[in-house]
């Protein structure tokens, strides 16, 4: 029963939701990223106007989210199932994406809290404040706590089981490390970092991110020049493929569960959060006064985890494609043959064993990431210390579960709790769209 919900939940309404929204939000906003892009490129090289948290570090705090081992699983998944023409569909959700993560991160810049000096938001603050704004007080309540919960559980499995079964699979195949072990030392690490707090976290992420997105670039395009005479061939065969009925469909599939450890048909995950209503948990944080300039970093975040990383990835997929036909059932080890296959002798040994590296790294920043939208969702039921320490006594528990013990349920919830949490986000975002227009408008004819 919850397999066929999720089937038509994540294959059929979601896709379709996301993507008509995301054109919805394009039309009203006039599809401003494409011709104010110098101003965007101003915003986000220019210095930190604040003391406190900076909007880049909120953003690697996001981005800690959204990047993970699906940037590697998720293209693979697209291209074996619709082939190489899934990228320019997974490129088109994107463009069309952007502006969804641009809306709810403005918005929850808009309608933070400053608690004991810090700044405190999210989607529950705006579903709440907003909707009670317009009249609406007792049912936006009511939406907001439901969406708390459908995260915090969310964090438990999109956020931690299933990405610590990920990273103790591919520790194991690629180093032999026992799950036991690679589980207990994932727990240790995450429980020590989250017990420090938020400031410790995003000190971390500010740091991981940049570092591990650089390494896989390095790697990527290193395997990319490895092939050059295939780049070109590589790039004519996406363009090609793109417009076949099973590709477009492959490719908004793909996009769509785009950051999923996916061994099945239709479980997944989606790729940057655009609609979800997560990484707003994140860019509250940023000491600005703008919601609009912080926005600008949310369309960037859709375009590094998207446009860039994926695009690189699927490149070097689809060079080797012919070399990894045998593992579209496994897409992990798919992406993980077609970048050791572009080398050979200990050149080989030594990618899979900085990819094994990688899918750490990416693991571990997208627990802390979670955690935290878990703990912010716990804060907005109450600010007692004690709910928080339980959570991350449950959080580093379910680390280790997940590492020696994850079993299929947990995607079907998964599935289930994220489904639900755009089912009920986007909509919302969708009656918030004047007053997101409103505000792009009187920021740029400010300047």
């Amino acid at each position: 029963m919850l397999e066929r919900v999720n089937d038509l939940l994540i294959g059929t309404v979601l896709p379709l939701l996301l993507l008509l929204s995301g054109l919805f939000y394009a039309y009203r906003l006039k599809f401003f990223p494409f011709f104010k892009i110098s101003t965007i490129c101003k915003v986000l090289s220019g210095p930190s106007k604040g003391s406190g948290v900076s909007p880049f570090r909120s953003l690697t705090l996001a981005l800690a989210g959204t990047l993970g081992v699906g940037n590697i699983v998720g293209v693979a998944s697209a291209i074996a199932m619709g082939g190489a023409g899934a990228i320019f569909w997974m490129w088109v959700c994107a463009l069309a994406a952007m502006l969804l993560k641009y809306a709810e991160v403005l918005l929850g810049v808009k309608y933070r809290e400053k608690v004991d000096g810090h700044w405190r938001g999210g989607a529950p603050y705006y579903i709440k404040h907003g909707l009670s704004a317009r009249g609406f007080g007792g049912l936006g309540g009511a939406l907001a706590g439901i969406f708390a919960v459908l995260c915090v559980i969310d964090s438990f499995t999109t956020g931690c089981s299933i990405q610590s079964a990920a990273v103790a699979s591919a520790l194991h195949g690629v180093m032999g490390i026992e799950p036991k072990i690679s589980g207990l030392v994932l727990a240790v690490a995450c429980g020590a970092v989250l017990i420090r707090g938020r400031e410790t976290v995003m000190r971390v992420t500010e740091y991981l991110v940049p570092l591990m997105c650089a390494g896989f670039l390095i790697l990527s395009f290193w395997c990319m020049a490895a092939n050059s005479e295939k780049i070109l061939p590589t790039f004519a065969l996406i363009f090609k493929d793109a417009f076949r009925a099973d590709s477009a469909m492959g490719g908004i599939g793909g996009f769509f569960l785009g950051r999923a450890v996916r061994f099945g048909t239709v479980r997944g995950l989606l790729s940057n959060e655009a609609g979800c209503g997560t990484s707003p948990f994140a860019h509250a944080a940023a000491d600005t006064k703008s919601p609009v300039e912080q926005g600008f970093w949310g369309i960037f975040e859709v375009f590094v985890d998207t446009i860039l990383l994926c695009t690189v990835t699927a490149v070097v997929v689809i060079m080797n494609l012919e070399k990894v036909s045998g593992f579209f059932d496994d897409p992990m080890m798919m992406a993980i043959h077609a970048y050791s296959c572009s080398f050979r002798g200990q050149w080989e040994s030594a990618v899979q064993m900085f990819l094994g590296i990688s899918v750490l790294c990416f693991g571990f920043a997208t627990f802390l990431c979670w955690a935290q939208y878990g703990l912010s969702c716990i804060e907005f039921f109450s600010s007692r210390k004690k709910y928080q320490y339980i959570y991350i006594l449950l959080f580093s528990l379910t680390v280790f579960w997940g590492a020696v013990a994850a079993t299929d349920a947990v995607w079907g919830i998964a599935d289930l709790s994220i489904g639900l949490m755009v089912l009920l986000h986007v909509p919302i975002l969708c009656v918030f769209c004047g007053e997101v227009q409103r505000e792009t408008q009187n920021y740029f004819s400010r300047i």
